[in-house]
This record gives structure tokens, sequence and C-alpha cells, in this order.
């Protein structure tokens, strides 16, 4: 009953419910670009397994507050900063968030011609591994970031799982938006390097605060939004075969 008397719970609710969708987003792109890797029979199973990892793992962590806050504690020393298991984590995440994006945007650019996107070592066992691996580094953040936020396990876990289902629901979208326009998926991947650095730089203790990073991917996103729509609009206007054909026998 505390559930539907308590306007604080409904609140912290909604906030951490917004804030995995926003923390989320990231984690769908990353998804959807090594999903469509996979033959397209494939790809939407990919995409609903590694969303769900991510639900699967985010709880998990939920119910394991106290492993999770001993990842915190210092392990060693490098040039006078402490590294814990967090920091670890958040390092090697970012590291192959770095390499990965990498080597991405070089085959998109770099490829052959002609060359197929679906290549032969990324079966839907690899895939779903590199998806597992990056759930782990995302999901370890945001919920840091929850627990600073809210006190209540079960309304943690709810926002997690509300905010996976509505990952689910429009993942495929963006998916098929990302494939649809290449600089889309090119600015993606720079969102990912970007992210990258800055999972290396909380992991050495140099934070960048994420209010910058989110201002400049949604910029970037905007002014890309405004290319596309100037682009269909200078688009030129394709004339049909018969009506060419009739205008030149008069």
């Amino acid at each position: 009953m505390e559930w539907f008397t308590s306007p604080q719970i409904w609140l912290a609710l909604a906030t951490l419910t917004s804030l995995e969708i926003v923390l989320g987003i990231d984690n769908i792109i990353f998804i959807s670009i090594l999903a469509g890797r996979l033959p397209q029979e494939q790809r939407e199973k990919a995409r609903l397994v590694g969303l769900g990892l991510a639900m699967f793992i985010r709880v998990a962590l939920l119910f394991s507050l106290t492993w999770l806050m001993g990842l915190t504690a210092p392990l060693f020393t490098v040039i006078g900063n402490e590294i814990s298991g967090r920091d670890l984590i958040l390092i090697s995440g970012g590291l192959f968030l770095l390499w990965k994006s990498t080597m991405e945007i070089h085959e998109k650019l770099e490829g052959e011609e002609g060359q197929s996107t679906i290549k032969a070592g990324a079966t839907f066992g690899r895939v779903i591994v590199q998806i597992l691996l990056l759930d782990i580094v995302f999901s370890l953040d945001s919920i840091i970031t929850a627990l600073g936020m809210a006190g209540q396990l079960a309304v943690m876990v709810a926002a997690v799982v509300i905010a996976v289902g509505f990952m689910m629901l429009f993942s495929g979208k963006i998916s098929a938006f990302v494939e649809r326009h290449p600089t889309i998926k090119i600015l993606a991947l720079s969102f990912l390097i970007l992210i990258g650095v800055a999972l290396i730089g909380d992991g050495l203790d140099m934070h960048i605060p994420k209010g910058y990073i989110y201002f400049a991917m949604a910029f970037s996103v905007m002014v890309e939004m405004l290319n596309l729509r100037m682009g269909r609009k200078s688009a030129p206007v394709k004339l049909h075969q018969p009506y060419i054909e009739d205008a030149g026998s008069r």
C-alpha cells in the first residue's frame, strides 16, 4: 500500500526510470550495431537477448549491494591514484569501447567496396558475449548512479524493469533508423568513443560531468537531423519514365 500512497516513491520511480532510459540509449545503439552484423533473421533476437541480459545483470547487481560497494575499496595505487575493482572494470570497458568503435568505423569507411557487413566471425554467440561484456560496464555505471538517488531496492528494481521494457519496445525502430542512415551509424560510433573516454576518465578519477557529454551528443544529433532534413528537401525529383518518353516524342 505504501507504493500507492507515497508521492516520494512515485517521484523516485519516475526519476530513476528516466535515468535508466537515458543511460540505456548508448547501450541500445551498441547492441543495434553489433546485431547488425548478424543475418537479418537473427538481429531482433540478438537485440532482445542483449537487453534481457542487461536487465538481468542490473537486477543481480542490485541484489548484490554488499559486493558492489566492496568494488569501491582501493586495491593499489598508480601515480598517486587509488585504483579499485570498479575502476578496473570501467577502464577495461572504456578501452573495449574505443577498440570496438574504432574497428567498426574502419570497416565502415575503409572496408572493401561491396563487402558484406555480415562477417564470417560474427556468430550469434560471439555477438551475445560482446553485448554481455558491455552490459556489465553500462550496468555498473548506471547502478552506482542510481544508488545515490534512491535507497529502496524495490524502487530501483522496478525502474530497471520498466526502463528495459521501454527499450525493448523501441529498440527495433532505433536499429532500423541507424541502419538506414550510415552517417547516424558513424555518429553513434563516435558517441561510443566519447563514452569510452569518459569511462576511462572515471576509472582514473578524472571525472567528466555527464551533462557536458550528453549536451554534446544531443547537439550533434540535432545538427545531423537538420542535415538529413535538408538533404531530403534538396533531393532532385525523379520523373516517371513514361512521362519522359511522352515529352521526348513531342
